[in-house]
């Protein structure tokens, strides 16, 4: 769980700070792919012009299994566990009553 949380608070600290080349690389393979896709642009820029809401700390963490669901002030991140640690696989997440959550940012 403490890895799962670090990941997420990483990411988020690295778009507080604008380090874009950090938070891409803590962005899920098939996520980044898709953002690229989605922009037309490398994963830097894409996420720069791409607008997140800045999440504060970190409220709570759930596990299930390769997956986690990190709820911040602000924002909900959903991550999984990989070969080379924890990646945000969706981000800029918001609850839909009786749906599932609608993400800004996520892969397909």
């Amino acid at each position: 769980m403490d890895a799962a949380r670090q990941a997420g608070a990483a990411f988020e600290q690295a778009l507080a700070a604008t380090d874009y080349p950090r938070a891409c690389a803590l962005l899920a393979p098939q996520t980044r792919r898709q953002l690229e896709a989605d922009e037309s642009k490398p994963c830097g820029p894409a996420l720069q012009g791409h607008e997140l809401p800045t999440a504060g700390d970190v409220q709570s963490t759930q596990l299930y299994g390769r997956q986690a669901l990190l709820r911040l002030s602000d924002d909900t991140l959903f991550l999984s566990q990989f070969d080379d640690g924890w990646k945000v696989v969706a981000a800029g997440c918001t609850p839909e009553a009786d749906k599932p959550y609608r993400c800004s940012l996520k892969g397909d």
